[in-house]
């Protein structure tokens, strides 16, 4: 094999090299973390199959001929148990007849010794590039099943001038970010911005809600997990932090994961590695991480709920995201925003909200912020004719005064959906609603006390406020 030419690649993958030649072996223990990629070698089938029962790997390069086994029994075994795994032939006596079996049975490619550092390296690129392609995929579904807008921030009020000016010098590092503000606000937008003005643009913006995942499946979300590392894992599962690879995790919700977890957040925060469920070997990933909460961090610091050196990681930057209340001058534009998106039309004529309803609009306290605001407009356009919506056409709630707007408020926590506690429950759904919505209120938005309270999952929690509120991104 020739000496390789130092470059620096663009993919880090996990590569299983199975070759008994001493030799090659250890020219290959070198070269290939060289070439940017984590290397596991074995001189045997036997133990290569080990290796293959106890990691996930992205490619396996596989001698056909070794003594004590043969490299279509590591082959036969990838295909079972690491169905995920490309694997290449190098072999030195193989024939056509091998060639033509090896792609027959899905080898990514054949490779006659000898073989050089050259085709090796440009064969694992090509895998990289097929294996990015697929992580593009997978956030591409995750974004999709979310019904996402485009990442429009709307407002040029002085409170969101300052917001977009931060973005703009945030955006071109790969420092973290963590985002505050109220239930509503348009953190999530705020972090798609950051991402779609970064370099990492062409990679995934992977958004991840961290209090509707499961506690027991937080680590395999995150993670992924090998097949078999726990009961119902029947297949290996990439995690997100994999999926985001070269782009940008949103971790919404922070303040809603459990101790252990933060550990682990933090110890990826400082070496750049995760480790799935099941496995020994760390992968190291390039994810920039943008964090959300509407919770007090610093005040579950001083409880001991969070951690502090995880605080300070996550905080390199903040962005707080005023409430729509302060920022009541962009509330016309940002109307015609949503209901742009409503319509799904691009262009909306401004004679659509007249005057006296733009009035009322700006009166209200908008406690459930723009995400309440875009609730309100699908209603007023429901019953609307369609070429302006008229005052009587807006919710009692928003269209009684903007005091006792602000008395809702006060006896409520921070989500639109809270000022259903305060009407009479009719039917067996609003008493569901009333007592839901009152243990929010008993633990000013605490989810997870609120779910102890009520004696139910925190995602079964999750799943009931989405069904009284559906989940709407905007801003």
């Amino acid at each position: 094999m020739e000496q390789a030419v130092s470059a620096k690649k663009r993919h880090n993958l996990r590569v299983l090299f199975v070759d008994d030649e001493q030799s090659i072996a250890d020219l290959m223990r070198s070269e290939l973390p060289r070439m940017g990629h984590t290397a596991t070698i074995r001189q045997t089938a036997s133990s290569a199959i080990e290796a293959i029962n106890n990691n996930s790997f992205d490619a396996a390069i596989v001698d056909l001929r070794m003594p004590g086994g043969s490299g279509w029994d590591v082959i036969d075994h990838l295909r079972k148990h690491s169905p995920e795994t490309d694997y290449i032939i190098s072999t030195g006596h193989g024939s056509m007849d091998d060639a033509i079996r090896g792609i027959r049975m899905g080898a990514y490619d054949f490779l006659p010794k000898p073989v050089s550092l050259f085709e090796i390296s440009s064969a694992l690129d090509r895998i990289g590039e097929k294996k990015s392609l697929q992580n593009k995929a997978l956030a591409l579904e995750s974004r999709l099943e979310r019904v996402e807008g485009r990442s429009d921030l709307i407002g040029n009020s002085p409170p969101m001038q300052r917001v977009h000016k931060l973005i703009e010098k945030i955006a071109p590092t790969d420092s973290a970010v963590l985002i505050l503000g109220e239930t509503g606000t348009g953190k999530e937008m705020v972090a798609r911005r950051i991402h779609d003005m970064s370099d990492r643009r062409d990679a995934p913006f992977v958004p991840v809600n961290c209090g509707a995942l499961p506690e027991s499946l937080v680590e395999s979300e995150f993670f992924g997990h090998r097949r078999g590392a726990f009961t119902g894992a029947d297949t290996a599962r990439t995690g997100l932090f994999e999926v985001a690879n070269g782009g940008t995790l949103f971790l919404d919700e922070l303040g809603e994961l459990d101790k252990s977890m933060q550990v682990k957040l933090l110890r990826f925060l400082e070496s750049g590695e995760v480790r799935r469920v099941g496995e020994n070997e760390p992968i190291h990933v390039d994810v920039r991480i943008v964090c959300a909460t509407n919770r007090e961090l610093e005040e579950m610091v001083t409880e001991g709920t969070f951690r502090e050196d995880l605080f300070f990681r996550v905080n390199t930057f903040e962005i707080h995201l005023p409430p729509l209340r302060e920022r009541l001058d962009d509330i016309p534009r940002l109307a015609l925003h949503l209901i742009g998106r409503h319509l799904k039309r691009e262009q909306i004529p401004p004679t659509i909200l007249p005057a006296e309803t733009i009035q009322i609009l700006q009166a209200h306290h908008w406690s459930g912020n723009v995400r309440e605001l875009s609730n309100v407009l699908e209603h007023a356009l429901i019953l609307s004719d369609g070429t302006r919506i008229l005052p009587e056409d807006l919710p009692r709630s928003v269209t009684r005064g903007p005091h006792a707007s602000r008395h809702a408020e006060s006896n409520t926590v921070r989500t639109p959906a809270l000022a259903v506690a305060e009407e009479t429950p009719t039917t067996l759904r609003d008493m569901e609603t009333r007592m839901i919505l009152n243990a929010l209120k008993k633990y000013e938005g605490d989810k997870p006390k609120a779910a102890r309270e009520l004696g139910i999952a925190l995602k079964t929690l999750y799943n009931r406020l989405n069904q009284i509120e559906p989940h709407r991104d905007a801003g």
